[in-house]
């Protein structure tokens, strides 16, 4: 099993949520938060989930409360905001920090040295999609909306 599957997560509900069961899927991982501009990535990202989960697609979201606290809530109000404003049924984990100095192991794998893409992550809703088999196929950035072609194009190319 890859490294990113080894890892598990504590979903928004205080359940464990490990990612392993995702083995064989493509995952789109999107840190993201409820009180920034980019917010309304929510619906995109929903309709991204509904759309390919037949074919072994699915969006995990991260929330993050790095980037000018824009996602301040506890766990039980983020999974509330984003059932009630976006409808979300993928995945959530409960906040993680993106960058140092208390950078998650998921995102080490993501964004940290020796990861296919590395670098910080710069604001919120950036997005890693990755393979079936654990690998980072692409990184896009935060203003890559869900409905962008390019993204469209690898998640597509990934299932494939």
């Amino acid at each position: 099993m890859s490294a990113f599957h080894d890892l598990t997560l504590r979903a928004l509900d205080g359940q464990e949520l490990p990612l392993s069961p995702y083995k064989g899927q493509v995952m789109l991982v999107v840190n993201v938060a409820s009180h920034c501009g980019l917010t309304p990535q929510y619906a995109g990202l929903e309709t991204l989930h509904r759309q390919y989960c037949e074919r072994g697609f699915s969006v995990l979201g991260v929330p993050c409360n790095q980037f000018a606290e824009q996602e301040p809530g506890s766990d039980e109000e983020i999974a509330l905001f984003c059932q009630r404003n976006y409808g979300v049924s993928f995945p959530m984990s409960s906040k993680l920090e993106v960058n140092e100095p208390g950078r998650h192991p998921l995102y080490r794998l993501l964004a940290g040295e020796g990861a296919e893409f590395p670098g910080d992550i710069t604001w919120n809703f950036e997005k890693f999609l990755v393979g079936g088999d654990g690998r980072v196929l692409a990184r896009f950035s935060p203003r890559t909306t869900p409905e962008d072609p390019a993204l469209i194009q690898a998640i597509e190319k990934a299932l494939a």
